[in-house]
């Protein structure tokens, strides 16, 4: 079952503290997202979206069930593993970008590779970045982009190594509405032309519209799916969630 999911989680329960202070974040969550398929994951503040991804991430691990990476069960991994599952086969897209000033474009786009102690593969960077629209600025530094650049060479960043699921959380949070979509029409580009993985948390009704469905949380449960979503679609699901 696995090997058609690019993710999958399994009766996935994520508590935290114990005894009269446990809080479940996630409880008994079975979710498997296809390969080449752009999901959404989408839930009210405190849904258990955040823990959702560090669970599925390998960030994190969960008090019971089971986290699928392909055919690789993480549950069974010893941190130095994990290190290494999430550095060659997880990209990471974040709000806030997480690109180290003090490098150049190219270099951070190649970091996973300096990380990993392997030569950076110089022609593959520049290609990732021509992809994402930035092959002019490969000897840049970040404070020298906008925002929305930023966020392309963190997109190039994830892809670089060709993982197995591109994990985004809140990709466009810290951008305005035109250059997030345009940053939203990259991902969903990346993935009907190249058949990667993405998963993406978001609050915003028009950045779950680019995926192909969108799964909803509630009080760390699942609470539906919607395939196909539109705006309007998603924003109406989201006001009923309390009726989960």
């Amino acid at each position: 079952m696995a090997g058609r999911h690019a993710l999958l989680l399994e009766s996935v329960t994520k508590t935290y503290g114990s005894g009269r202070n446990a809080v479940t974040a996630l409880d008994d969550v079975t979710i498997g997202v296809p390969r080449g398929t752009f999901t959404a994951i989408m839930g009210p503040s405190g849904s258990g979206k955040s823990t959702f991804l560090h669970c599925a991430a390998g960030l994190d691990q969960p008090t019971k069930g089971d986290v699928f990476l392909g055919d690789t069960r993480l549950s069974g991994l010893n941190e130095e593993q994990l290190t290494e599952v999430r550095r060659e086969r997880v990209g990471f897209v974040f709000q806030a970008y997480n690109l180290l000033d003090s490098l150049t474009i190219a270099d951070n786009v190649g970091l996973p590779f300096r990380l990993a102690d392997t030569p950076v593969p110089k022609d593959r960077v520049l290609s990732e970045l021509a992809d994402v629209g930035l092959a002019e600025m490969a000897d840049r530094y970040p404070g020298q982009l906008s925002g929305g650049q930023r966020q392309r060479v963190a997109i190039a960043r994830a892809l670089i190594t060709g993982p197995d699921v591109v994990f985004a959380d809140e990709p466009t949070g810290a951008l305005d509405t035109r250059t997030g979509r345009q940053v939203l029409q990259l991902l969903r580009g990346v993935v009907d032309r190249t058949g990667q993985t993405v998963v993406m948390v978001t609050h915003d009704p028009v950045a779950a519209s680019h995926a192909d469905s969108v799964t909803f949380l509630a009080d760390g449960r699942l609470a539906g799916e919607l395939v196909g979503p539109t705006p309007e679609r998603v924003a109406d699901r989201m006001t009923r969630l309390g009726e989960w």
